[in-house]
């Protein structure tokens, strides 16, 4: 894509709530953009829901506010498919003046995880599956779409109806044509559980890509959606009383020879799988902010909900955190089903893979694999039980201050405590309003 052909393009890094922060700059700049010459503050990407700066933050109070430099990812530029004119969408990375990696970016923090894989002559390949609910927001509360065959709002789920795919044909073609453009590989779309939900899956790929392709992919659902007379949303839980939008990760890890190290020819995997099973449930209770990061995540997370609860694991059982599923056993895997759709797609696979990781290193073994309904067992530990406590677990515990950086860490809790507090002074009937298109 000729950059120098367009009046202006887009560049843009991932906040710690997963939006996009950045600026758009005339062609002219695309051959500097390797040099480091476009910057912005590094507190951008410590803003609250809201873009606002962060109380007492010290990105601000303690440097000044100083700016950073920012880089081109490996990613290369891509068509903007919702907007209407002409432009470009350039991922980029922040870095300090002198050159490293911000410790607070997002996808740094999956890099700083996957470089520990690397260490080992592993490669960790993943692929997501991404729920989202199209929705009627043009009242004062979110409402079911409308039907584009019939012209009357939706008045029920639809699981895996082919009827209701035709209904919004118009607009999953616009979808995929986009994600094609944008180089996202999307693959199979189903209608879900929900009034007006449907699920994309990803096709697997090298993890930092696949977190790239979730984070893109999110703001393309929204920008055609709006094309399209609605809003997409993937907030944990839009209505009170339908099914929440969740984000399962799966995963596996080739050696240097491309063999799985998840794979031992039988159905229960490795030694390796165990480990890697055991650090992610180790640290599920304290990831919960990951998992979870906003208010309306904690409506999703009720027991029976189809959303786990606690950390457990098992073969072939949709009922728990963890699951490994059947198939054949070369393509052996973990899948990691705790995550709200609202996630920052970056820090998710960092807290999991990071798990893993941890697991792996310190030799861990897992509990007994559940074979029934994990919601039937009351003696399991469970996710933070609220958003309060969730900020609180992520702050003290060791396992996250191995994954992740300590300044990462406070950014996020900081983060985290500003919006609770802006929260409480919004009437609760509005703030749907906040998340619907934000997360």
């Amino acid at each position: 894509m000729d950059l120098n052909a367009l009046q202006t393009f887009r560049v843009v890094a991932c906040d710690l709530n997963g939006q996009m922060r950045g600026k758009v700059v005339p062609g002219s700049y695309a051959d500097k953009l390797a040099t480091g010459a476009v910057r912005m503050p590094l507190s951008v990407l410590n803003v609250d829901l809201w873009g606002a700066d962060i109380e007492n933050s010290p990105l601000v109070f303690d440097t000044g506010d100083a700016d950073g430099m920012l880089f081109p990812t490996e990613r290369a530029p891509m068509p903007v498919p919702w907007l209407t004119g002409p432009s470009a969408l350039v991922p980029m990375t922040l870095h300090t003046d002198d050159g490293a990696p911000f410790a607070a970016d997002p996808r740094h923090a999956l890099a700083r995880v996957l470089a520990k894989y690397d260490a080992r002559g592993w490669q960790v390949v993943a692929a997501t599956e991404m729920e989202f609910t199209l929705v009627d927001d043009s009242d004062q509360q979110v409402q079911a779409p409308v039907n584009p065959r019939n012209g009357r709002p939706l008045d029920s789920s639809s699981i895996l109806s082919m009827a209701q795919m035709d209904a919004f044909a118009p607009f999953f073609d616009d979808l995929y044509a986009g994600a094609a453009a944008m180089g996202i590989p999307a693959e199979t779309a189903i209608s879900e559980a929900g009034v007006g939900q449907f699920e994309v899956t990803m096709r697997h790929g090298p993890a930092l890509q696949a977190a790239d392709n979730a984070w893109l992919f999110k703001s393309l659902v929204r920008g055609l959606a709006r094309q399209h007379g609605m809003a997409a949303t993937f907030m944990a839980k839009p209505y009170a009383n339908d099914s929440g939008n969740g984000m399962h990760v799966h995963f596996s890890v080739l050696d240097a020879d491309g063999n799985n190290v998840f794979d031992n020819g039988c159905d229960d995997g490795t030694d390796v799988l165990r480990n890697a099973v055991a650090g992610c449930l180790a640290a599920m209770p304290a990831s919960s902010l990951i998992f979870a990061p906003h208010g309306n995540s904690y409506d999703r997370l009720v027991d029976g909900a189809h959303a786990p609860t606690a950390a457990a694991w098992g073969y072939e059982n949709r009922t728990v955190a963890i699951r490994i599923p059947g198939g054949p056993t070369a393509a052996r895997r973990i899948e990691h089903r705790t995550a709200g759709g609202d996630i920052n797609p970056y820090l998710l696979l960092s807290a999991v893979l990071g798990a893993a990781m941890i697991g792996v290193e310190d030799q861990m073994q897992p509990s007994v694999p559940i074979a029934g309904n994990a919601y039937a067992q009351d003696d399991l530990p469970s996710l933070a039980g609220d958003w309060t406590s969730a900020v609180d677990a992520f702050e003290a515990d060791p396992l996250m201050a191995r994954i992740f950086d300590p300044l990462l860490i406070d950014c996020m809790c900081r983060t985290k405590r500003q919006e609770i507090a802006k929260f409480a002074t919004i009437p609760e009937h509005l703030h749907w309003q906040a998340w619907l298109e934000r997360v």
